[in-house]
């Protein structure tokens, strides 16, 4: 695949006519609302490196793709054994913070997700053509905790300062066709997508994961057969953590309503801070891209045109109990569908909140009602997290079985082998027979590879082993994912953050994070009863005391659920701690520990830690805090053991 605009050897660049040069980068270029400012641009990166790379040998490389971003880098420069990854501020006169933050990130990307980058010395470089000399350590350059900074005339010494001990010289054609497996957070790929690019452009694929272009094409598939046979249909998405259901299902909503817009696709999610979160982080980006096309508008009309694609699923819940017409959604994609409420939860929801005496119907009983109101054809997406119930009357993939089984017989059924395999999904013989007796089972239903954690595909199965108490094959995976996936414990609160202080570079987002139910963790300043913002956690910069970089506000398996940071810190709570070999599981009340007895109760709170230990993307530690003598409901015994049980698995001490 062509990654860049433009490509040559350097002595190539030099002997080219610069409207030859200009003249490739203009009809590889497809965005003709930036054509004036873009080419002005060129010419004088064009002018500056035809001047600055004299008497040097390598290759140069116009508007190199940057995939997980769905962005270019202005250029890359391949010289001896170094990447050269510039920017261009062309007229600026200082060094801005936010340029620096940017091609770190596309630095930080080339070393993560493209193989021929990952062991390479790269090389951050921000030009601002009318700034003043800039001097910066060398090695502070090498390990991306800095940025080289020239301007117009600096280029030609800057390189030479990286290339002086020069190891074995990068083998540029090996370079070029190295593969690249973009793993994008979920704020990049909702903005990507949104932005025009298809999912392949900005997803891996490799043979390591299910492609998300066949999930996509299969739930295509299911969607157009409905669409032309007037049926009705559903499609269970299933997958471990992070393994990209969300994706999946932004992209499915956003494909159809380019295909059709009278179908209204919709992505739904019960998740209040993913639709917070996903939304601001939208319309900023298109407050920003309005800018910088000289089209400005507002950040409440920005907000208004995002709506449009993500909704709060009670917004859509309760707009259809007033209105029991037919909606105006053909394609619905339901994600998390595994937290919608079982029946006695909604029926006591709809009494106290809503006056409705005789609701009786569970959350996905009614949304396929309000969907099968149609009078020809729909279909829904429903994403299912096996495991990841987190929460009181939340139903499972179960209640969305007994709803078909019971009532709505004559719909198309699409699932997963996956769901009748594993006791994650349904746990009874009854609902597996009826599936596969009256469902259509399809493996590109399953995504069953962890993409968020792109450094260890392994680490879902780790986080299953050490929760299950299987020690042997939880000290094996830690060991295969201790490489590329650091983890590492403490019992020293300062240590783990000043780890997550180190390790965060460019725009890579750090965090607290804990469980709701740790309620005694106030004496370490952590109050997990404190509400926060999500969108003020998620995006915010290092310097705004509600950012998740900040290190002080702590979000909860509900603030996070369903979103990801790079680093995190997990602070372990004596709500789940090990009491002579098994998991004891606590709550706290008034001022004291309650042991919790129903079974579905302890399953919600394991699965509350099996969110929370998979978050991180890049790697984490987990910091489990001292006992108190004076303190009885902070015994030793409540953090001792669990923290020798990871030290048994073999987990590093920071």
């Amino acid at each position: 695949m062509k990654r860049a605009y433009y490509s040559n050897t350097i002595q190539g660049f030099l002997t080219e006519n610069s409207n030859a040069i200009l003249g490739q980068l203009s009809l590889n270029h497809t965005n003709r609302s930036l054509e004036d400012l873009q080419k002005n641009a060129w010419v004088s990166q064009i002018e500056i490196l035809k001047e600055e790379l004299k008497g040097i040998n390598g290759s140069v490389y116009f508007e190199f793709a940057i995939p997980r971003m769905g962005k270019r880098v202005d250029n890359i420069i391949i010289v001896d054994d170094c990447i050269f990854v510039v920017e261009f501020k062309v007229g600026d006169e200082s060094y801005g913070k936010h340029a620096e933050t940017q091609v770190i990130d596309y630095t930080l990307d080339l070393r993560n997700f493209h193989e021929g980058s990952h062991y390479a010395k790269l090389i951050p470089v921000l030009i601002s053509t009318k700034a003043k000399t800039n001097y910066v350590n060398l090695d502070e350059v090498v390990s991306l905790n800095q940025v080289a900074k020239c301007n117009k005339f600096g280029l030609s010494e800057t390189i030479k300062k990286f290339i002086k001990d020069s190891n074995p010289k990068i083998e540029v054609d090996t370079w070029e066709s190295s593969i690249y497996k973009p793993t994008p957070t979920i704020v990049e790929a909702a903005q990507a997508l949104y932005k025009g690019h298809k999912v392949e452009e900005i997803s891996r694929s490799d043979s390591g994961a299910i492609n998300l272009t066949k999930t996509t094409d299969c739930l295509n598939k299911v969607i157009d057969n409905s669409k032309e046979n007037r049926r009705k249909s559903i499609c269970f998405v299933t997958g471990v953590p992070g393994a990209g259901k969300t994706l999946a299902g932004l992209n499915i909503s956003n494909q159809r309503t380019s295909v059709d817009k009278d179908e209204h696709a919709v992505f739904l999610s019960g998740n209040g801070p993913l639709v917070e979160v996903l939304r601001e982080a939208l319309a900023i980006d298109k407050f920003m891209s309005s800018k910088d096309i000289n089209k400005p508008i507002t950040k409440e009309n920005a907000r208004r045109e995002t709506k449009k694609l993500i909704q709060n699923i009670h917004q859509f819940r309760d707009e259809y109990l007033k209105d029991d017409g037919e909606p105006i959604e053909k394609v619905v994609v339901f994600d998390e569908a595994q937290r919608a409420w079982n029946k006695v939860q909604t029926s006591s929801f709809m009494k106290r909140k809503k006056g409705k005496e005789d609701f009786s119907m569970s959350e996905p009983e009614f949304l396929i009602d309000v969907m099968n109101r149609h009078t020809d054809w729909c279909s829904i997406v429903c994403l299912i997290g096996g495991g990841q119930e987190i929460n009181t009357g939340e139903a499972g993939l179960e209640e969305w079985i007994n709803a078909f089984m019971n009532n709505y017989s004559n719909w198309d059924i699409h699932y997963s082998n996956l769901i009748t395999d594993s006791s994650n999904y349904i746990k009874t013989d009854t609902q597996k027979k009826w599936l596969q007796e009256n469902a259509n089972s399809q493996s590109e239903l399953h995504l069953s590879v962890s993409v968020r954690s792109f450094r260890s595909e392994k680490l879902s199965s780790f986080v299953y082993e050490l929760l299950e108490l299987n020690s042997e094959n939880a000290q094996k995976l830690y060991l295969e994912t201790q490489k590329d996936f650091p983890i590492y414990v403490t019992r020293d609160f300062l240590k783990a953050k000043n780890w997550l202080r180190n390790k965060a570079k460019g725009s890579e987002r750090t965090g607290l994070i804990a469980s709701s139910g740790a309620r005694r963790l106030r004496f370490l300043g952590v109050d997990v009863k404190n509400e926060i913002s999500a969108t003020n956690w998620f995006l915010n910069e290092n310097t705004d005391v509600r950012s998740s970089n900040f290190l002080e506000d702590v979000a909860t398996e509900f603030d996070i659920q369903g979103l990801e940071i790079d680093w995190s810190c997990l602070i372990w709570g004596a709500n789940f701690h090990l009491n002579k070999g098994k998991w004891k599981h606590q709550n706290f009340r008034g001022s004291k520990w309650m042991n919790i007895n129903q079974e579905i109760n302890r399953d919600y709170l394991k699965n509350t830690y099996r969110v929370l230990l998979t978050r991180a993307r890049q790697g984490m530690v987990i910091f489990i805090p001292e006992g108190s003598e004076i303190d009885h409901t902070r015994p030793s015994s409540f953090y001792d053991e669990t923290y020798s049980y990871f030290k048994e698995i073999g987990i590093e001490e920071l």
